[in-house]
């Protein structure tokens, strides 16, 4: 699906401007060309396509039965749709832009944002390769349990409310479309329905592309520039203490849950733990620097925080619970 953009990048990268994919710059310049030109894709595409059909069909039987006494199914789709969506974390934010247009619960869609980047099918072939059935479906299962609970547990505090002003304005138009108990929607026309999915794309687009660029940019020029071995080296004890600190280590990089694959491989062969090599590629895939700078033009900082303590904790979790299982499976 996304191969179109690996190829733009190598022909862009490697042909173009000469570069060699086995330097550092070439590499981190490729990954900066490929994930820019994808999220912007995906931002135009996903967008519109969410407000052209918000303009033309009664998404609130889908609402109401997200935001009703089926909350708790909700959050449940809402995590296993982000563990088909083959999406890294700042492509699942177009997503996320356009589920909150739609008026869908905050913690639903959180649940959806927090799932996506941690699980797809290719990391979970790779996985079951590197690691066999038991501990991928272990993985599969804590990373949508994440997703869910972290979805329950924002939604209790209202997270809603410490959206930016944009996003909390598009939640409440979304909110506040005609019920289906009120009569039907009216009939616009495609050009009527065109201008207003065109209108709500461009407004968000023109308030984020300048941070895909920089977030986008820091992720790339940490790709690939952690000397190889200093992770083993440093952290594959065992101590309690190394969950944690391969957790914060994992911050600053940035990577999908593809590419870190062959990164949590060669830890593993190296002789760090499993779950230190979990907790680590679970942050560097889903609370990375890149990530949080692209969440902020949609978050206050208060909510930032919160989901930043809140994943932090998941990873440190279930690391030491992998790290702990290891022996038995």
């Amino acid at each position: 699906m996304f191969e179109i953009f690996t190829r733009f990048a190598d022909w862009l990268v490697y042909e173009l401007m000469g570069l060699s994919p086995d330097t550092k710059l070439g590499d981190a310049l490729h990954f900066f060309v490929e994930d820019v030109s994808k999220i912007y894709v995906l931002l135009v595409v996903m967008i519109y396509v969410i407000a052209l059909a918000r303009a033309s069909l009664n998404v609130e039987r889908v609402r109401d039965f997200l935001a009703g006494r089926h909350r708790g199914v909700g959050y449940v789709l809402g995590s296993g749709f982000g563990a088909i969506t083959p999406f890294c974390s700042c492509s699942s934010i177009p997503v996320f832009l356009g589920f909150t247009s739609a008026g869908i619960p905050v913690g639903i869609t959180m649940s959806f944002l927090l799932t996506s980047p941690l699980i797809n099918e290719v990391a979970v072939l790779l996985l079951m390769s590197l690691l066999g059935w038991k501990f991928t479906l272990l993985y599969v299962l804590v990373g949508m349990a994440v997703g869910i609970l972290g979805g329950v547990f924002l939604d209790q505090i209202r997270a809603e409310r410490w959206l930016q002003s944009f996003a909390q304005k598009a939640l409440e138009r979304g909110r506040q479309q005609q019920s289906v108990q009120s009569g039907p929607v009216a009939k616009l026309s495609f050009n009527e329905r065109h201008q207003f999915a065109k209108g709500e794309t461009w407004e968000i687009f023109g308030r984020v592309w300048k941070w895909v660029i920089i977030g986008v940019g820091l992720g790339a020029a940490l790709h690939g520039f952690v000397p190889d071995g200093w992770i083993e080296a440093h952290l594959g004890d065992g101590q309690w203490w190394s969950v944690p600190a391969a957790v914060a280590l994992g911050i600053p990089l940035y990577s999908n849950a593809t590419g870190v694959i062959p990164v949590m491989e060669s830890l593993i062969v190296n002789g760090l733990p499993i779950g230190t090599t979990l907790a680590f590629c679970m942050s560097t895939v889903a609370a990375s620097f890149p990530e949080f700078i692209l969440l902020k033009q949609v978050m206050q900082w208060r909510l930032l925080a919160i989901l930043f303590v809140v994943l932090l904790s998941a990873f440190t979790l279930v690391g030491w619970i992998f790290n702990w299982l290891t022996p038995f499976i």
